[in-house]
């Protein structure tokens, strides 16, 4: 009897620049099956100085994104990198709102989704919004992966830190 070692399938919850599907395919060098879904009691927030948002724990919060379903464990750990150690993975629940295999009840998923790993931060305001980050921000951020994916093939000495250079919100002019 033949055996298929197959390995594991990630479900991963995104919000923010991640709901681009340039983007998407650019970290992940490939494309995933991409569902809508909701995740209740978490709050989508602006970073002070960012060009990307944070999700964080908010009693009556919910959050609007996406889920990308059958990631392999090297792809989970691009967008793990790609956030950085700010953000820890945890799982959780959410609850599909478009799928073709929904009838009348809504489907919940467990999924994994990065959280921003300090709650009290002081940079964290308002509400991050998709469409002003597509208009505002989304060249940056695409030209940003790029260089990310570029050094992550070929640090030469740099470090995750310089990438970072790449996705800080331009200071206002004066």
């Amino acid at each position: 009897m033949a055996t298929s070692e197959q390995s594991p399938s990630y479900k991963v919850f995104v919000y923010g620049s991640f709901q681009e599907p340039a983007v998407v395919s650019l970290i992940l060098e490939c494309t995933p099956v991409i569902v809508s879904a909701q995740l209740h009691g978490f709050h989508l927030y602006r970073l002070k100085g960012r060009l990307h948002p944070c999700i964080s724990p908010f009693e009556s919060g919910l959050v609007n994104g996406k889920v990308l379903t059958g990631l392999t464990e090297a792809q989970l750990k691009n967008l793990d990198m790609i956030q950085g150690a700010e953000y820890v993975r945890k799982t959780v629940e959410v609850v599909l709102t478009k799928s073709p295999l929904m009838q009348e009840k809504s489907e919940k998923m467990q999924v994994e989704a990065l959280i921003w790993s300090n709650k009290d931060d002081p940079d964290m305001y308002g509400e991050w919004d998709f469409e002003e980050w597509k208009q505002l921000h989304m060249d940056k951020f695409i030209e940003a992966s790029k260089k990310f994916i570029e050094w992550k093939k070929n640090p030469d000495g740099k470090t995750r830190e310089e990438f970072e250079k790449f996705v800080q919100e331009d200071a206002p002019m004066a």
